[in-house]
């Protein structure tokens, strides 16, 4: 499996998601390691994890 790294990215579409509080501290602290806003690193984490699945289906 390849290591995800971070990046700046363009826009996208805004939404709205539920996230614990202690995830979101989490993912706060990361994105500001990297300098990216939390929208930027939410959207690599999660196509990374679309990208890396085990089940082909979820990649298309």
């Amino acid at each position: 499996m390849s290591k995800f790294v971070p990046k700046k990215t363009a826009e996208k579409e805004n939404i709205t998601i539920r996230i614990s509080t202690k995830t979101l501290e989490v993912v706060d602290r990361q994105a500001a390691q990297y300098d990216l806003s939390r929208n930027q690193f939410l959207n690599q984490c999660i196509e990374y994890a679309l990208a890396n699945m085990e089940d082909e289906a979820a990649r298309q």
